[in-house]
């Protein structure tokens, strides 16, 4: 398995990984592998384009995206 040193970070990010892993119950190591897991590797099938938007909540009816007739303003020319 390979390794990864990172280098200069500022002690504000590193806090923040600590606090963040405590949350989790990990280590900072752990707590770091996992979000550069979650950042670079796929998330599992992808599926269809169809698949997706199947799986999307209802957005509303068509009456909820009617425009208002737009009725113009005056223009001193």
């Amino acid at each position: 398995m390979a390794q990864l040193l990172v280098r200069d970070l500022p002690e504000a990010v590193v806090r923040s990984l600590k606090v963040r892993a405590a949350r989790h119950g990990r280590s900072a190591e752990a707590e770091h592998r996992r979000i550069l897991e979650e950042a670079l590797l796929p998330r599992g099938p992808r599926g269809t384009l169809k698949d997706w938007l199947l799986a999307m909540p209802p957005g509303g009816t068509d009456a909820d995206f009617t425009r208002r007739r737009d009725r113009g303003r005056r223009v001193n020319l």
